[in-house]
């Protein structure tokens, strides 16, 4: 996956491991307590894991919450703190930047331990989970804060989550410029065609077009979207990047490269856009694995949702 972002990924990345499925009923005394901030929306203090950590997913609502449920697919906005089992050592936490991170669960986005954990929980919902390392990063050592084999604790509370839907849905709109790309306007959940066209020079500014136009709310430039997108390079036509490939994913504009930020902005929820990217707008003269430098890039994106 190319990074449309730029600043680092989060810590939450789905790592390789085992296809276990777990567990995700609670068991008394298997879940390390919270000591402080038990509250929904404060930054909890957690115990230590006593004895054995368990092989299996378990969970435990301290928080029960009565809003809607958290759907496989959905995004969710949710704080959490996460810590090694055996010492308490906290590895990460979203309570102390004062803003929620946004992701898709039960779509591999995530580790499977969030994905199993979350899907059925409700909004306004405080979840203590125990992850073994089958549902985490396995073998794998994350930098060095998460050692291999670790059994992870998290404590994730759920402020929000929002249904997607699988494409852009509205009105076609003609494609009649024969100097630029011509994007697909299929709406059957597959990832519309992109095809250059042949001999002819890029354009030096950013295009931004229509080819269905939503019917959703304008985009703000500092708004977090939700998308599917592919990518491919003007030069070749050959394509270095799809979100069709994976899962709908989603973003702050003020996070992506110039070219998505100004490309998306007043645009309208449920539309999808042909971007033409120059180079200026997008890697400039640094290259990005499959993507040489001084690069015009060429995207369509379906503007799914704004969180």
């Amino acid at each position: 996956m190319l990074s449309l972002f730029i600043v680092p990924a989060l810590l939450l990345t789905a790592a390789c491991g085992s296809d276990d499925k777990g567990s995700s009923d609670s068991a008394t005394g298997a879940v390390p307590k919270i000591t402080a901030g038990a509250k929904f929306g404060e930054k909890p203090t957690v115990a230590k894991g006593t004895g054995t950590a368990s092989k299996t997913l378990l969970t435990e609502t301290t928080v029960q919450g009565n809003g809607a449920t958290v759907k496989k697919g959905d995004f969710i906005s949710a704080n959490y703190l996460g810590q090694i089992y055996k010492s308490a050592k906290v590895f990460d936490n979203s309570y102390d930047q004062k803003k929620a991170i946004t992701t898709s669960i039960g779509t591999s986005s995530v580790i499977k331990g969030w994905d199993q954990a979350l899907v059925g929980k409700k909004v306004g919902s405080r979840v203590v989970m125990v992850i073994p390392p089958s549902l985490g990063y396995g073998s794998q050592a994350v930098s060095t804060t998460i050692p291999a084999n670790s059994t992870l604790v998290f404590v994730v509370d759920i402020v929000s989550t929002t249904t997607v839907p699988t494409n852009a849905k509205g009105t076609v709109v003609k494609q009649t410029d024969a100097s630029l790309p011509v994007i697909g306007t299929n709406t059957d959940g597959k990832a519309p065609s992109v095809t250059v066209p042949s001999s002819k020079t890029p354009p030096s500014k950013l295009v931004s077009n229509y080819v269905i136009e939503g019917d959703g709310k304008a985009v703000k430039s500092t708004d977090t979207v939700v998308v599917q997108y592919k990518g491919v390079l003007w030069k070749t036509g050959k394509q270095f990047d799809s979100s069709w490939d994976r899962s709908a994913t989603s973003f702050a504009l003020n996070q992506v490269i110039k070219g998505w930020t100004q490309g998306l902005t007043g645009k309208k929820v449920g539309s999808r856009l042909l971007l033409v990217i120059p180079p200026s707008l997008g890697y400039g003269s640094t290259a990005q694995s499959s993507i040489p430098a001084n690069s015009t890039l060429v995207f369509s994106v379906d503007i799914l949702a704004v969180l």
